[in-house]
């Protein structure tokens, strides 16, 4: 490379610093919106022969790079349980029961309790894929929107959840049905 090459290439790396810095300083609401992710929103889903069901789904991978579909819902009014449904892919996966859920955000840790058993429809299938956990004990002693850790035993060792997932699964509480 020559010189012209070189002075030619500091100066475009100058000019979109610049830019980068100049997007950051004159336009904020702009910055913020290309640098952080959108705003989950809770979904309201109904059934006629069913209560009103709120519920947060998003789609996670492991350290494996293996996909999971994580699903916090409540039935019914505030107040009532909330539940945190972890999918994989059937045949993929066979999750056994009951495992229970361990959950760390930096020195804190929970154990959440696997509630699988007690639905009807996870009861009767067959393939597995799904494993159901009370999410109180979680949500009663988060303060903030924290990044949590997921590991289930035997079958994940590490599911990272961002902090706009967990401030989704708190809002679930209190949401409207």
């Amino acid at each position: 490379m020559n010189r012209f090459q070189r002075l030619l290439q500091k100066g475009l790396e100058a000019l979109l610093a610049s830019l980068l810095l100049a997007l950051l300083l004159l336009a904020p609401p702009a910055a913020l919106f290309l640098l952080a992710p959108p705003a989950a929103q809770a979904q309201l889903h109904s059934d006629n022969n069913s209560p009103p069901v709120v519920r947060s789904i998003e789609s996670l991978r492991d350290l494996d790079y293996q996909s999971w579909q994580l699903v916090a819902y409540r039935e019914g009014p505030p107040g009532g349980p909330l539940i945190l449904r972890i999918v994989g892919y059937p045949g993929k996966v066979r999750l056994d029961h009951p495992t229970a859920l361990r959950v760390k955000s930096g020195r804190q840790h929970w154990d959440l309790e696997d509630v699988t058993l007690a639905n009807p429809q996870l009861l009767g299938d067959g393939r597995a894929a799904a494993a159901e956990f009370d999410l109180a004990p979680l949500l009663a002693d988060l303060k903030q929107d924290r990044p949590l850790r997921l590991a289930l035993n035997g079958v994940f060792v590490e599911l990272p959840v961002p902090p706009f997932v967990v401030e989704e699964w708190r809002s679930l509480a209190k949401a409207k049905a």
